[in-house]
């Protein structure tokens, strides 16, 4: 077995490691399940590339999101480290050609959605392959107390059983202490195990600004803050209209969301790595697994709908421990908008069944039929044809998605691919009597290795480039080929995925836990009344999130537009003296959250009781106990 700094120094080419990566890579390699809490840009994914890389054998990767998983094994295979991703949309033979090379070949790390893990073939071919490790990335997937809950993650514990004496790599850069406990129970630690590192980002300035105009004061703060920037907007449109105004200002930008085609995407997000565009404008489709270790402002111009959103996204900034900002520009209307999202994110249940009749009439599905088969799924036509409001609809398919029913996955580019199913001389016999179709084999021999034996994944524009013909011109000749039994042709597609996990069963049959229903909705309706508050309280940022994740004792940061006095509350001395006397007294007879302390005074007082309880913090006159504040009796 290699050592551990060997392999970084070997395909990373580091010298050292980053915090806390040798101890959690030494712990696995120990074969302790092992939780590690590491903040966006941690470097988590070296916390398992490298153990499988050290030692014999394979290493099972659940990831949730399938861009990240495809760009992660670009860029192991970039580094001659062996590794495939296996995900919704691919065809079966694919599926099982990856899996033979796992079993039999030299892969060394196999990327899983986790819908995909549990699937029978994977079962079977997993309970034969040589695995090292199993790591479970985005891990505060699996607990429902968590803003992003995906029911297939609960059945990752199952593969524990075809590995038993395999240790598992839990990670996640947001977990509450809630999370943190339901993470290590749900995949069933043999004991608790957890790598915490600060999510503390000594070097990432936070602010919000109560702004009205908001274009204009991103145009100011992107003119004074030089340097790669990315900025979050709502929508699609908005993304474009706002790379716009940008360049207008002789601001270098682009835009980014999922609705743009594949290789538009690929192209803008490399000219952004480049440095050949400043400013990214996107949706949040946009950063995941994105290696850019300059970017000096993240700028959100709404409010996320929970703060694990808002700290990963802003979190993007800075990466290269150099100064960095994170600005929310923020006014009434986002309390408003999201307080209007929230209604519409819980459709009524009647409605959710609705919903699910009409997918199984979409897709043809008879009752009983459809469990694990995946479908292209064009939510705009989908809702066209059975004339529902595809917001709605939207938030209906993801309570089919939370209650266990379907996955709905992100846009999937899956390229075309080709087989040629006919022998040599066959195929010679066919170009001489085609003489039209002679160039356009003779290119895909010449260029493609390997299409009499196994399929080969075709590059679409660069062969229609080649061949001087239109993009539907060639697609029409692949087609004419396929008729012809002479290949087997896949086009390419980039589309979204439906999954029914289970089989179709009759929509009054549909089991839809209404406790479970509410519990989501609450525990959504309270990370939105945090993220408000976030936004509200002229409380120091940085201590705000920290506390959120569980860290107590934060400190103040002295660096956010708090902390150097942009965000002003002055208190005088008697006001001072009199809302100290008042929570003095509150508190002797009951710890107390902050909001509970703050909601005692009349609103118009808040503000300056929040600057209060600050300073009696600083000061030590109250002391955290758990979630609460407790009076410290030392103080009297």
């Amino acid at each position: 077995m290699k050592q551990p700094i060997e392999i970084l120094q070997q395909y990373w080419g580091f010298d050292r490691f980053r915090p806390l990566q040798e101890e959690i890579i030494q712990s696995v390699l120990d074969k302790r399940d092992t939780l590690a809490l590491l903040p966006t840009g941690g470097g988590k994914s070296i916390c398992y590339q490298v153990p499988a890389l050290c030692q014999e054998g394979i290493c099972i990767v659940v990831s949730p999101l399938i861009a990240l998983m495809k760009d992660q094994v670009e860029n192991l295979q970039k580094r001659q480290a062996p590794a495939a991703a296996i995900y919704s949309g691919m065809a079966y033979r694919d599926i099982d050609r990856i899996l033979d090379n796992c079993v039999y070949g030299n892969i060394k790390l196999l990327y899983l959605s986790p819908e995909r893990l549990t699937t029978e073939l994977a079962k079977v071919r997993i309970s034969k392959m040589k695995v090292n490790l199993l790591a479970v990335d985005e891990a505060h997937c699996i607990s429902q107390w968590g803003y992003d809950f995906r029911p297939p993650y609960l059945r990752i514990a199952e593969t524990r059983e075809l590995i038993p004496d395999v240790p598992i790599l839990a990670l996640t850069a947001t977990a509450t202490p809630e999370v943190v406990t339901d993470i290590q129970e749900k995949l069933s630690f043999r004991q608790q195990h957890v790598f915490r590192q600060s999510f503390e980002r000594k070097n990432l300035a936070y602010a919000v600004l109560q702004e009205e105009g908001k274009a204009q004061k991103l145009i100011d703060i992107l003119q004074r803050v030089k340097g790669s920037g990315i900025v979050y907007a709502r929508n699609r449109r908005g993304t474009k209209d706002l790379a716009s105004l940008l360049q207008r200002n002789g601001i270098s930008a682009d835009f980014y969301h999922a609705g743009l085609e594949s290789e538009e995407r690929s192209r803008k997000q490399d000219e952004w790595i480049a440095g050949k565009r400043r400013i990214m404008v996107s949706t949040n489709a946009f950063g995941m697994g994105i290696d850019k270790p300059d970017v000096r402002v993240v700028v959100h111009l709404e409010l996320p709908n929970s703060l694990e959103a808002y700290f990963q996204e802003a979190g993007r900034a800075g990466r290269d421990e150099q100064k960095a900002y994170a600005v929310l520009l923020y006014n009434e209307s986002d309390r408003r908008n999201l307080e209007y999202q929230f209604e519409q994110s819980f459709p009524e249940l009647e409605e959710v069944r609705r919903t699910y009749r009409a997918l199984g009439s979409y897709f043809q599905l008879a009752i009983g039929a459809g469990e694990s088969q995946s479908f292209d799924f064009d939510i705009v036509q989908f809702a066209q044809t059975y004339q529902l409001n595809m917001v709605r609809t939207f938030h209906c398919l993801k309570l089919l998605e939370q209650a266990g029913w379907i996955v709905l996955t992100e846009s999937v580019f899956i390229p075309s691919s080709l087989l040629i199913l006919v022998d040599k001389d066959t195929l010679y016999d066919y170009q001489l009597r085609h003489p039209k179709m002679d160039k356009l084999l003779k290119a895909i021999l010449r260029t493609y290795q390997g299409a009499f034996s196994h399929p080969i994944h075709l590059r679409e524009g660069q062969l229609a480039k080649f061949l001087k013909i239109s993009l539907i011109e060639l697609r029409k000749a692949l087609e004419k080929l396929q008729q012809d039994q002479i290949i087997d042709y896949q086009p390419q597609k980039d589309t979204p995925q439906i999954i029914f996990v289970k089989e179709r069963v009759d929509a009054d049959n549909l089991q839809l836990d209404r406790k479970l229903y509410e519990f989501r909705k609450q525990g959504q309706h309270e990370r939105i009344r945090r993220a408000i508050s976030y936004a509200e309280t002229p409380v120091c940022r940085s201590r705000q999130l920290l506390q959120y994740f569980g860290e107590s004792d934060a400190p103040k940061c002295g660096i956010c537009d708090v902390c150097t006095g942009r965000t002003q509350s002055e208190v005088s001395t008697s006001d001072f003296e009199r809302y100290k006397d008042k929570i003095q007294l509150l508190l002797k007879r009951e710890p107390l959250s902050l909001e509970q302390i703050v909601e005692s005074f009349a609103p118009k007082r808040q503000e300056q009781v929040l600057k209060t309880l600050e300073y009696l913090l600083d000061e030590g006159f109250l002391e955290q106990q758990g979630e609460k504040l407790g009076w410290n009796e030392g103080t009297d």
